[in-house]
C-alpha cells in the first residue's frame, strides 16, 4: 500500500478510519488489507446467507423498510423479550447519543480506557466525565468496590459499565454486576454495555438483561453489527424497564432502521445453528491467538473475553510506527491505541480472527519488531516520554481538570494550574477535595507537573526478566508446536459495599502529579519490565460449555461452548 495511506490515521481523533476511506486510498484494486483492527465474526453470515442477501439486493435497497416496531417485534420474538422492554436504534453510537440527551442528567463516570464514545458524548453535550483509571499492574480489571467508592466520593448520578471492556476484554462476572447494579441503586442511571459479550465463555448465562428490566434506573446496551459480523448495517438495541426503553424508543424516527437491517432480522431465525458455530469458533480462535502472540519476545497479552486481545509492545517499539509498517509492508490493519483515554501508543488492539490470517499477523509483526534481530524492537522516540504509562496519563487528565475532559484542558492558561482534585494515594482515584499541586514546567505543548524524585512511590521488589539484547543477533529455534499458555486469572472482585451516603472527604495525604519518569511505575502500577510478566490468556472453564442450542437464547442468542 502506499505510504499516503497512512496519512488518514493522523486526521481521525477518536477512531481508525474506515476500510472504504482505506480502499479508496491506496488504489488498488481488490479486497483491502487483512483486518485485525474492526472487531467483527469472521465466520457470520455465512456464505450462503451472503449469496442470498446478494439475490435480493436489488428489492432491499429499492423499498422501504418496514416501521421499526415491526423490526423489534421479530427480533424480541426471537430473544423472548417484551418488546416494550426494548429499543432498537441505528447502531449502538445512535442508542449512546439517545441515553445521554434524555437520561444523564450532569455528570457520568466510566472506567478507561473504555469505548470512546461513553467519553466523548456526554463531553460533547456539556456533562462532567469522572474517568476512573485501570490499573496496568491489575491487567486493566475493573475493581468494582472501588469503582462504587470513586462513584460516591465523586458525586456521580450515571454509571457505565462494559463488559467485557473495549479495548482490553476484561470481564464481570454476573452475580458481581448485579450487585452493583443494587448497590447502584440511588443513582440516576446504571449503564451495562454487553455489546461484545456474545464472545464471552467465562459462564453459560452472562448477561443481565432480565435483571435490568426488573430495576428502575438500568439500562443494558447490545449490538448486532459486532457479533453478527456486519458493522455496516448500524443496527443494535438496549433493555431496559418499560419506562425507561419507552423514552427512548419515543424520540428514535419510524424508519430509523434500514432494509438490511430487516432482512438479517427476519433471516436469524433460520440460522441459530450456523450463528452459535460462529461464536463457538472465535472463542477457540481466540486461545490459539493469544497463544502465538505471546511466544513473541517482550509482547505481552491480557485476559480478553471479547473478540479481540489488547497487547502490550515491547519496551522500544512505537505503537504508531508499527501500524503504519504492518500496513504499507505487510497489509495488515492493526488498531494502535495511543488516541484511546487511559491507554498510550504502546498497546495494540488485534482483532481475532482465523489462524491463516493470524499466522500472516504473526510473521508482519516478527519482521518490523524485530527484523533479523529477534529481540530488538523498532526504535521510538530518544526521550521516552511518549512511551509513559496511559494510567499516569489520565491521572493527570483527571486531576488538572476535575474530571471535565480534554477540553477543559486545553482551555488552562500555560503556567501553575490552581486547586485540582488529588489522587488517592495507590489507587489514582481523584477525590472530591481540593488540594494545591505542585508548580509546572512546560513540557512539550502543554503546562505538566513535575513531581519531586523522592516523592515518587516504589512498588515492593517484582522479579523481572533480563532486558532483550538489541543488536545482537539470535538465531530462530527449530519449529515445533507451541504450547498454549498458562491462563493469567484476573483478581476476584473485593467485597462489595451496600449503598451508603457518600462519605465526607478527609484531608488527603500529597501525592505527586504528572507524567511518569521513563523507568518509573505510575501510581498504583508498574514498570513495564515488571509488566512484561504478565501475559497469557484465561483458558476455556473445564468441561466446557453447555451444548447449542439454537434459537432462541433469551439471555445470550444462541451461546455454545
Amino acid at each position: 500500500m502506499s505510504g499516503n495511506v497512512t496519512s488518514l490515521f493522523r486526521g481521525t481523533a477518536a477512531h481508525s478510519p474506515s476500510m472504504a476511506a482505506l480502499t479508496r486510498e491506496s488504489g488498488e484494486a481488490g479486497a483491502g488489507p487483512v483486518d485485525f483492527c474492526i472487531p467483527c465474526n469472521p465466520y457470520f453470515p455465512t456464505p450462503a446467507m451472503f449469496e442470498e442477501m446478494a439475490g435480493r439486493l436489488r428489492d432491499i435497497i429499492t423499498y422501504y423498510p418496514s416501521g421499526a416496531d415491526t423490526i423489534t417485534a421479530e427480533l424480541c420474538g426471537l430473544l423472548e423479550l417484551p418488546p416494550q422492554c426494548v429499543a432498537m436504534g441505528n447502531g449502538s453510537t445512535e442508542l449512546i447519543t439517545w441515553i445521554d440527551h434524555l437520561l444523564v442528567r450532569d455528570s457520568l463516570a466510566v472506567p478507561v480506557p473504555t469505548f470512546g464514545r461513553w467519553t466523548d458524548q456526554p463531553m460533547e453535550t456539556g456533562k462532567r466525565v469522572d474517568m476512573f483509571p485501570l490499573q496496568e499492574s491489575a491487567g486493566f480489571a475493573l475493581d468494582l468496590a472501588r469503582y462504587a467508592e470513586f462513584v460516591r466520593a465523586r458525586g456521580t448520578r450515571t454509571v457505565v459499565i462494559c463488559n467485557p471492556n473495549n479495548p482490553d476484554g476484561g470481564y464481570l462476572h454476573k452475580q458481581a454486576l448485579v450487585q452493583f447494579m443494587d448497590a447502584m441503586a440511588d443513582r440516576d442511571l446504571v449503564v451495562i454495555d454487553e455489546s461484545f459479550l456474545e464472545f464471552a465463555d467465562a459462564e453459560a448465562e452472562p448477561s443481565v438483561v432480565r435483571e435490568a428490566m426488573l430495576r428502575p434506573n438500568v439500562v443494558v446496551l447490545r449490538s448486532l453489527g459486532k457479533n453478527f459480523g456486519l458493522h455496516g448495517i448500524r443496527f443494535g438495541y438496549l433493555v431496559a424497564n418499560p419506562a425507561l426503553a419507552g423514552r427512548v424508543r419515543a424520540m428514535l424516527p419510524k424508519w430509523n432502521l434500514n432494509s438490511f437491517a430487516e432482512h438479517v432480522v427476519f433471516m436469524l431465525r433460520d440460522h441459530g445453528p450456523e450463528y452459535a458455530q460462529s461464536l463457538h469458533q472465535v472463542r477457540r480462535d481466540r486461545l490459539e491467538m493469544a497463544g502465538r502472540l505471546s511466544a513473541l519476545p517482550g509482547l505481552t497479552v491480557y485476559p480478553s473475553q471479547g473478540n479481540f486481545l489488547f497487547v502490550r509492545l515491547p519496551v522500544g517499539a512505537e505503537g504508531t510506527v508499527v501500524r503504519d509498517r504492518m500496513l504499507t509492508e505487510h497489509r495488515i490493519l492493526v488498531r494502535e491505541c495511543g488516541n484511546k483515554i487511559g491507554s498510550s501508543s504502546r498497546f495494540l488492539r488485534l482483532v481475532v480472527r482465523p489462524q491463516v490470517d493470524v499466522h500472516r499477523l504473526v510473521s508482519g509483526l516478527e519482521q518490523v519488531l524485530y527484523g533479523s534481530r529477534r529481540g530488538a524492537a523498532v526504535p521510538g522516540p530518544a526521550t521516552g516520554t511518549g512511551y509513559s504509562s496511559g494510567t499516569a496519563a489520565v491521572d493527570r487528565l483527571v486531576s488538572e481538570t476535575n474530571g471535565a475532559g480534554m477540553r477543559a484542558l486545553a482551555a488552562q492558561p500555560a503556567g501553575p494550574p490552581g486547586l485540582a482534585a488529588a489522587p488517592a494515594a495507590g489507587t489514582g482515584m481523584p477525590l472530591p477535595a481540593a488540594v494545591p499541586v505542585a508548580p509546572a514546567a512546560t513540557v512539550g505543548p502543554m503546562p505538566m507537573p513535575v513531581p519531586a524524585p523522592q516523592q515518587v512511590p516504589q512498588p515492593a521488589p517484582v522479579p523481572q526478566p533480563a532486558p532483550y539484547p538489541g543488536p545482537v543477533p539470535v538465531p530462530h529455534p527449530a519449529p515445533a508446536p507451541r504450547p498454549t499458555p498458562d491462563p493469567v486469572p484476573r483478581p476476584a472482585p473485593a467485597p462489595y459495599p451496600a449503598p451508603a451516603p457518600a462519605p465526607a472527604a478527609a484531608a488527603p495525604h500529597p501525592v505527586p502529579a504528572g507524567p511518569t519518569p521513563p523507568g518509573v511505575p505510575a501510581r498504583g502500577g508498574l514498570t513495564a519490565a515488571q509488566v512484561r510478566g504478565t501475559d497469557g490468556l484465561e483458558s476455556v472453564p473445564a468441561g466446557g460449555r453447555p451444548a447449542s442450542r439454537g434459537w432462541p437464547d433469551p439471555a445470550g442468542m444462541g451461546r455454545t461452548g
